[in-house]
């Protein structure tokens, strides 16, 4: 009988504590809901969200972007020069290295996810957010006009902020092309950014602001805007799978936003890349200027050269960012 008294009671005791367990874990998951949903949290998620996202698709795609600014910054100054393919370059690096110096400015690559993609994306979802509003005030569906009003804004506002990793990652890249005995050899984007700011000036860190924000509002109308839309067109007329729209929708919007931004991102490699010469002055005065020099010098045709390995470069990333976004979107609406 004691035996058997002993055993009820430490079934008992299992009961409770796995009824206990089961209160705790709802009652935690509950409190995560809740925490998940609480006003501040709501506002601060696209940005977090669009961070994240922005940061794991750098780091799949750092290596092409490292071989794209070494592309555009061939035969600079000359209409015929070099014309690296992107094969050549990456042998190129690697021959004269490692392979690991094909990552050459990951830090500054995350920092400037971190900085602008947490932005631009989260600008665009408040945007969208409040455009949307409107349009049901108004009786109407949300249009093409307010997608593209709301990626023009976001990428415009981000780009101010992340303009600083920006341009330390091209110094970055764009030191190993230098003579050894010039080479600044930056550690970090900490080092580079601390570099740049004590011999140059803190001024200097927004260099090529603004081709840097012409090229993000042309690349977030490319990207975010043709993105929203081609995913309402494909959901509308279509019947094609969640998943297989984002993915259709996100090639879509890589094409547009490698086309509408190529020129932009070219000049503003260029004036980021740039410092003073022997006489003091810089190769480019300004964006316009940028823009004038190449054409006269190197042709029209130079500011779409490596169009291939820049989609290449855009289009992935825009695809992971945008299906790891709308993941993070799902998981913690």
């Amino acid at each position: 009988m004691a035996g058997g008294s002993l055993k009820q009671a430490a079934e008992s005791a299992r009961n409770k504590t796995t009824e206990v367990m089961g209160v705790a874990r709802a009652d935690g998951a509950a409190v995560a809901h809740d925490l998940l949903h609480t006003p501040w949290m709501r506002a601060a998620l696209p940005f977090i969200n669009g961070g994240l996202s922005g940061m794991v698709a750098t780091t799949v795609i750092q290596p092409v972007d490292m071989i794209k600014v070494r592309i555009q910054l061939a035969g600079e100054g000359t209409s015929g020069g070099p014309k690296p393919t992107p094969i050549a370059v990456a042998r190129q690096i690697v021959a004269s290295g490692r392979v690991l110096d094909l990552y050459t400015g990951l830090s500054a690559g995350l920092l400037r996810q971190a900085v602008y993609t947490t932005a631009r994306l989260g600008f665009f979802d408040t945007f969208m957010g409040s455009l949307t509003t409107r349009a049901k005030s108004q009786g109407r569906d949300v249009g093409f006009g307010d997608r593209a009003t709301a990626g023009l804004a976001a990428g415009g506002v981000a780009a101010m902020f992340g303009n600083p990793a920006d341009l330390a990652l091209i110094r970055m890249q764009s030191d190993g092309l230098k003579p050894l005995a010039e080479r600044k050899n930056y550690k970090s984007v900490i080092d580079a950014l601390s570099s740049i700011s004590k011999s140059e000036g803190v001024g200097a860190l927004w260099a090529g602001a603004a081709p840097t924000v012409v090229r993000a509002m042309a690349l977030n109308f490319g990207q975010l805007a043709f993105f929203s839309e081609a995913k309402a067109q494909l959901k509308k007329n279509t019947d094609l799978s969640a998943r297989a729209q984002t993915l259709s929708a996100s090639a879509v919007a890589g094409f547009f936003a490698s086309f509408f931004s190529l020129p932009f991102d070219f000049v503003k490699t260029r004036l980021q890349k740039q410092q003073k010469g022997p006489d003091g002055k810089l190769p480019y005065k300004s964006m316009a200027d940028c823009f004038t020099k190449v054409a006269r010098q190197e042709g029209l045709l130079r500011f779409y050269r490596g169009f291939g390995t820049y989609y290449v470069r855009i289009a992935p990333h825009a695809m992971v960012t945008l299906i790891v976004a709308d993941y993070l979107g799902w998981l913690t609406k």
